[in-house]
């Protein structure tokens, strides 16, 4: 079944909190950042919202895009790389400061390394193992509630 739009913004919601989450805690401490500790934190959870809260736009876009698809729906591959225009356009906001709750710009490289790091790791568990504990998710259009 071709997920809907709110089965889209549900799964990455559901996915940026419980993969994505977790993993910016355990990366925060090895980017390449100067400052205090909380200011990292700050930073790096500030992009993850940004992620979430860009990304709902992002899905009401792509589902535009698809309508002029036969399938309604598009590769896998195509669902990778929307992290090229989504990295871009949250990169330069992030690097301009633009971000409410930033403590300050974001480096370009550790911006990249975080949200390379958290996109990759979404969209895989997306592709893969969130299909094992959500047997019905599929069936119901992506949709978890």
């Amino acid at each position: 079944m071709v997920p809907t739009v709110l089965g889209r913004i549900q799964t990455r919601l559901f996915l940026l909190l419980v993969i994505g989450g977790p993993l910016t805690a355990l990366i925060t401490p090895l980017l390449p950042v100067d400052g205090p500790m909380s200011a990292r934190y700050t930073a790096t959870f500030v992009v993850l919202a940004g992620v979430a809260v860009l990304g709902i736009g992002w899905e009401l876009i792509y589902h535009l895009i698809m309508q002029w698809r036969w399938e309604k729906d598009w590769p896998t591959i195509f669902g990778l790389l929307t992290m090229i225009p989504e990295g871009i356009l949250l990169g330069a906001l992030a690097g301009l400061n633009l971000l409410p709750w930033l403590p300050g710009p974001v480096p370009l490289g550790a911006f990249a390394i975080h949200f390379g790091t958290v996109w990759i790791a979404v969209w895989l568990v997306g592709q893969g193992p969130m299909r094992v504990p959500f047997v019905h998710w599929r069936f119901n259009g992506g949709r978890l509630v």
